[in-house]
């Protein structure tokens, strides 16, 4: 990724309130990122409990979501994150939600996905061994590209309302 400063974080938001962009919470670490290594960026807020954040560039244009995670809990043993496919205890892996940008964010429309819980997928992904038997061993690069493009994706299906209009 291209490096951003604070007003660019908060400029490229495409889901975000007037409210919400006052009250992110950049992560702690920010002035410290190598945002060269970084595929796309992704933190929880520490000052709001559920809210998160994803960062990732399209058509060389960074693009932010605000994200929810769920509430409640699952009586699943495991789950899978669906970004970087791998797969952790359930109590790991929540349910985050994003409002559509534009129109019909405005009206309530919002996508979601499994995430791990923590936004790591990034470092999830440059483990060198699977986190379980069962996952598929691939080359670190392909799970790398594989997660840049599922992250991709679901923050275009935020944007595709937005895309729409003509």
């Amino acid at each position: 990724m291209r490096p951003l400063t604070e007003d660019d974080v908060r400029s490229h938001f495409v889901n975000a309130t007037p409210d919400e962009l006052r009250i992110v919470a950049l992560p702690t670490d920010f002035v410290l990122l190598d945002w060269f290594h970084l595929d796309f960026l992704a933190w929880r807020d520490p000052r709001t409990r559920g809210r998160g954040y994803l960062f990732v560039e399209i058509d060389d244009e960074p693009r932010g979501i605000v994200l929810r995670a769920a509430e409640g809990s699952s009586h699943a043993r495991s789950a899978m994150c669906n970004l970087c496919h791998t797969m952790q205890p359930a109590d790991q892996v929540v349910m985050f939600s994003a409002r559509r940008a534009g129109a019909a964010g405005e009206r309530g429309d919002s996508v979601g996905t499994y995430m791990c819980a923590d936004l790591s997928c990034h470092e999830n992904v440059r483990l060198a061994a699977p986190l379980a038997p069962s996952e598929m061993r691939a080359s670190v690069d392909m799970r790398i590209d594989g997660t840049r493009r599922r992250t991709e994706t679901f923050v275009g299906r935020v944007l595709e309302s937005v895309g729409s209009r003509a």
